[in-house]
C-alpha cells in the first residue's frame, strides 16, 4: 500500500483550511477531502483496529504469566478440660484457658504457560490475521477511490454550473440589450409596443433561469462542503479548466488493471483468508503441547497450643512441567468444521469468478462511455460554432431590421443551449475518464 502512503503524506504537505479561500482547487480540494472526509476518517479508523488485531500481541505465540496471592487470618478463644485427671496434691485439674490465639497464613506465585504446539492453528490463525490486515488497507484504497470520484463529480457540478450561470447572465444581458433597444425605438416610433412587451417576456424567463441555475449552484456548493467536511456557509470558486489524459496514455494504463483493480484485489484477499480458515480447522487433528512453570512462596504462623509452642513456617516451591494433549475423537466438530470451511472457500471462488465477470463488464462499459461522452463533447464543441456564427449573423440582421425579435431570440436561445451542453458534456466526458481510471486501479497515481 505504497500509494496510500504517499498520498497520506502529500496531504499532510497540502492541508490548508478552506475559510475565506477565494479559489478552490481541484489538488487542494482532494487534499482537504483525504484529510477530513468523514467516510475516509472512519474507514481509516478501522484498518488501524485490524492492524492492532493483527499484531503480536494478537496473536497466541507469547507465553502468559500471572501473579496470585492470598492472606487468611484467624483469631479465637479456647478452654480445655482435663476429666479425671488430678493434680499431684489430688485436686481435680484445673480447666485452660487460651485466649487471643491468632492464625495467619500468607502465599504468593508466578505461574507460566506456553504453548509450543497446538496443531499449527496459531500459525494459521496469525496469518489470516495479516491477511486481514492487508485486507482493510484495501478496502480504505476502495473508499479513498469511491470519495474521490464522488468528490470531483461535484466538484464538475459546482464548475459546470458556474460556466452555466456565466452562460446564463449573457443571455440575460443580451435580453435587456434587446429591451432597452425596443424601448427606443418605440420612442421614435419605429416599433409598437408589442416588441417592448415581447422583450419584457424574454428578461423576464432569462431572469427565472438565472435564480434557478444560481440556486443550483449554491446548492451544489454546500454538497461540495459535505464532502470537504467543511462549514456550510464557506464560499468558493472552482477551476473550469479540464484536462484529458492522452489516449496513448490511458491504453497503459488498462493494460495491468487486471492487476490492480480494488475489486479484484479485495476477492484475491479474502480467497486467501477462506484457504487459511481451512488449514485452522484442520489443526484440530493435531496434538498439541504445552509448558507451565510456578515459583511460589508461603509463610504460615500457629499460635501456641495446650501442648506445644507457636510455629512459623516458611516455604519456597518451583515447578516445571510439561502437557501433552491429543484429541483423538471430538464428536465429529472438527471434521465438521472442515468441512464448512472447504464449502466457503468454494464459494468464495465463485464470487471470485463472478467479480472478474463483473470487471470484464464494468471496463468495457466503461471504456464505452468514456469514447460517447468525448464523441459527444466534440459534436457540441461544433454545435457551439455554428451557434455563435448563427448568433452573430441574426444580431448583426436584427440590428439592420432585417429579421424579426422571434426570430433573433431563436438563435439566442440556440446559442445559449449549444454553450450549456458543451459545458455539460466536457465534464461528463471528464467524469467518465476518472471513472475508466479508477476501474483500471490507477486512480491514486494520477494528478489531474
Amino acid at each position: 500500500m505504497r500509494r496510500l502512503r504517499v498520498v497520506f503524506v502529500l496531504v499532510s504537505l497540502l492541508t490548508f483550511n478552506l475559510h475565506g479561500q477565494q479559489n478552490l482547487s481541484k489538488e487542494d480540494a482532494l487534499s482537504i477531502a483525504l484529510e477530513k472526509n468523514f467516510g475516509i476518517l472512519m474507514s481509516k479508523n478501522n484498518t488501524e483496529i485490524v492492524k492492532n488485531n493483527s499484531s503480536i500481541l494478537n496473536s497466541g505465540f507469547l507465553p502468559t504469566v500471572s501473579l496470585s496471592g492470598s492472606t487468611n487470618f484467624t483469631g479465637s478463644d479456647s478452654e480445655i478440660a482435663f476429666p479425671d485427671q488430678v493434680t499431684e496434691d489430688g485436686n481435680p485439674l484445673p480447666n485452660r484457658s487460651l485466649n487471643d490465639q491468632k492464625s495467619q497464613r500468607y502465599n504468593a506465585g508466578v505461574n507460566l504457560n506456553y504453548t509450543l504446539f497446538d496443531g499449527l492453528g496459531r500459525k494459521f490463525t496469525y496469518k489470516r490475521l495479516k491477511e486481514q490486515y492487508a485486507l482493510s488497507e484495501l478496502q480504505l484504497r476502495e473508499t479513498i477511490e469511491l470519495t474521490i470520484l464522488q468528490l470531483y463529480s461535484v466538484y464538475f457540478d459546482v464548475a459546470q454550473l458556474t460556466e452555466s450561470t456565466e452562460i446564463f447572465r449573457q443571455t440575460l444581458k443580451v435580453s435587456k440589450d434587446r429591451q432597452k433597444r425596443a424601448e427606443s425605438a418605440f420612442k421614435h416610433g419605429q416599433v409598437n409596443k408589442l416588441a417592448i412587451l415581447n422583450a419584457q417576456v424574454d428578461v423576464t424567463n432569462d431572469s427565472v433561469n438565472l435564480i434557478q441555475i444560481n440556486q443550483q449552484l449554491d446548492n451544489a456548493k454546500r454538497d461540495l462542503n459535505l464532502i470537504l467536511n467543511q462549514p456550510m456557509e464557506s464560499q468558493f470558486s472552482v477551476d473550469t479548466q479540464v484536462n484529458f489524459i492522452p489516449e496513448i496514455k490511458i491504453e497503459e494504463l488498462l493494460e495491468s488493471a487486471s492487476e490492480l483493480n480494488v475489486n479484484l484485489l479485495q476477492q484475491k484477499s479474502n480467497s486467501q483468508i477462506n484457504e487459511y480458515d481451512v488449514k485452522v480447522s484442520q489443526s484440530g487433528y493435531l496434538p498439541s503441547l504445552g509448558l507451565v512453570g510456578s515459583y511460589g512462596w508461603n509463610l504460615n504462623k500457629s499460635p501456641p497450643s495446650a501442648f506445644f509452642p507457636g510455629t512459623e513456617n516458611t516455604n519456597y516451591s518451583m515447578g516445571f512441567g510439561a502437557s501433552l494433549s491429543w484429541n483423538l475423537f471430538d464428536g465429529g466438530r472438527t471434521y465438521t468444521s472442515v468441512k464448512n470451511a472447504k464449502i466457503t472457500l468454494e464459494n468464495q471462488n465463485l464470487i471470485s469468478q463472478e467479480t472478474q465477470l463483473i470487471f470484464q463488464r464494468d471496463m468495457i462499459n466503461a471504456k464505452q462511455n468514456f469514447k460517447n461522452t468525448m464523441l459527444i463533447y466534440e459534436i457540441q464543441e461544433k454545435q457551439v460554432e455554428t451557434g455563435t456564427y448563427n448568433f452573430e449573423r441574426s444580431q448583426a440582421q436584427y440590428k439592420l431590421g432585417s429579421i424579426t425579435a422571434i426570430e433573433f431570440r431563436q438563435a439566442q436561445v440556440n446559442l445559449r443551449n449549444a454553450q450549456n451542453q458543451r459545458t455539460i458534456a466536457k465534464y461528463q466526458a471528464k467524469t467518465a475518464e476518472l471513472n475508466l481510471i479508477q476501474i483500471s486501479g490507477h486512480l491514486l497515481d494520477l494528478s489531474l
